[in-house]
């Protein structure tokens, strides 16, 4: 305690000492997690929790941080090699990535920085088919996990549209958590599903349902934690349906609005026109780029957490040379203090609104999602029925030894129709059932938050918006 490069709290002089004589040995208050006050975490002595920090992501499908997919991605190697040359400089405390498709280049990655970053983990697919590439998602961080999981997403967009191919890679949430100056941190790291045309958006349903999953993973797994930390890229803007449900259930703040020292791109851009690797007709409508990529973060009553500074790239690698990615990487820095715990009142109707808002813009949302999802169903049904008359017509016909020729050549193509229209059937099934339970998960949150607005309930709305912090504050 108090050494030099290490975190701690030095001892405080003890009043009242006898003049020349050292004081006595006393130990530091300490709160109820049995930690020394005030907090102080960090590095090298540090009084601040220096890093969670968002890296760039080095390998990945067509989505990201850094474009690693194997064989098709633009100088994959290169890239990754020194991505880990770039985080062993910087030293973080936490870095999360994204993309990395390929487990040979995490594990490349892993002996690279393992004297830095002794403890790591990959987020390995789940899934049979979709997610059978693997989310993509992986870890390094300088203190021992303590433990980890993984969501994956129900929805993860359409098979058939393969040269997306996001539900291949079977978009997830990872889970870390980790203890420091005694206190738990979850970090949470994911990657939602894409938006390939901003005016016709068929995958905006799948990403709000995503959005709402990840604020209910997030919501029900971190009521025993002390700093909630959220990195990843969500696909989404600022003003999104789905980034403003995340931010208004769970109560995450955005760095890059709280940050007292910023140093990147205008605006906070994570793709921006001047990198190389972005295609620039996807911003034609964003001349400075667009800000898809957060860091989002929350503490419990009793302790105080600021954005001290925030640093994204800005198109090329920050010791110079081409991009790691697509994607600018974030930096941040984390200050986490103990302050008094505060009574929280019950929200105002002001308060409340917002919320209650945006829950009903998602549930209709997901409601024509799942209409469009049973229509699909419905469609391939008939074309179903059509293919099995078909097949009943062939089979007649070759045993009659009529046109046998052609019955036997149009059975081949007649079953793989009813083949194809099956497992569409099934799988837009599968999607109305998914959006289905995310509506009804919405409408009873709505129907709860209604009722605390209407009666002016002190504990309803306070369940609501984070009953973990009411808690923890009592008990301190």
């Amino acid at each position: 305690r108090g050494l030099p490069g290490r975190a701690g709290v030095g001892r405080a002089p003890v009043r009242g000492s006898p003049r020349g004589r050292p004081p006595a040995r006393r130990c530091p208050q300490r709160d109820p997690h049995g930690a020394p006050l005030p907090y102080t975490l960090g590095v090298r002595g540090n009084p601040y929790l220096r890093g969670p920090r968002l890296a760039p992501a080095v390998t990945s499908p067509a989505l990201f941080v850094l474009r690693g997919i194997p064989y098709l991605s633009k100088h994959r190697a290169d890239r990754v090699k020194r991505l880990g040359d770039f985080l062993n400089r910087e030293s973080f405390d936490l870095a999360l990535l994204e993309e990395v498709w390929s487990e040979q280049d995490f594990q490349y990655l892993r002996q690279k920085l393992l004297p830095a970053y002794p403890a790591a983990h990959y987020f390995r697919r789940t899934w049979l088919f979709s997610g059978i590439i693997g989310s993509g998602l992986c870890v390094f961080s300088k203190h021992p996990i303590q433990e980890f999981t993984q969501h994956v997403f129900t929805l993860n967009g359409y098979p058939y549209m393969i040269h997306h191919g996001d539900w291949f890679c079977g978009k997830a949430v990872g889970l870390l958590v980790l203890r420091l100056g005694g206190l738990v941190l979850n970090a949470y790291v994911t990657h939602l599903h894409a938006e390939y045309n901003r005016q016709k958006d068929i995958y905006l349903a799948h990403r709000v349902a995503q959005a709402w999953e990840l604020a209910q993973f997030i919501h029900h797994t971190s009521k025993k934690a002390d700093v909630v930390l959220l990195c990843g890229d969500l696909n989404l803007h600022p003003k999104d349906l789905g980034f403003r449900l995340l931010k208004e259930w769970t109560g995450l703040q955005d760095a890059y609005l709280e940050t007292r020292d910023f140093k990147g791109p205008e605006e906070g851009c994570t793709m921006v026109p001047q990198n190389c690797y972005v295609n620039r007709q996807e911003l034609e409508q964003f001349p400075l780029g667009i800000r898809i990529d957060y860091v989002l973060y929350k503490a419990v009553s009793g302790l105080y957490i600021f954005c001290k500074t925030l640093r994204t790239t800005t198109g090329h690698e920050p010791h110079g040379g081409s991009p790691l990615s697509d994607h600018e990487a974030l930096m941040a820095t984390l200050c986490v203090r103990h302050s008094p715990p505060q009574h929280n009142p019950s929200p105002t109707h002001a308060e409340r609104s917002p919320l209650i808002s945006v829950l009903r813009e998602a549930w209709t949302e997901l409601d024509q999602g799942m209409a469009q999802g049973r229509w699909w169903a419905t469609i391939a049904g008939y074309v179903i029925g059509l293919g099995l008359l078909l097949l009943a017509l062939l089979c007649a016909l070759a045993a009659g030894g009529e046109i046998r020729e052609v019955a036997v050549l149009l059975w081949t193509p007649s079953v793989g129709l009813v083949l194809g229209a099956g497992a569409f059937y099934l799988f837009h099934v599968q999607e109305a059932k998914g959006l289905c339970r995310a509506r009804a998960e919405l409408q009873h949150v709505l129907g709860r938050a209604r009722e605390a607005q209407d009666l002016g309930s002190e504990s309803q709305p306070a369940g609501l918006l984070g009953q973990q912090e009411v808690d923890r504050a009592e008990e301190q």
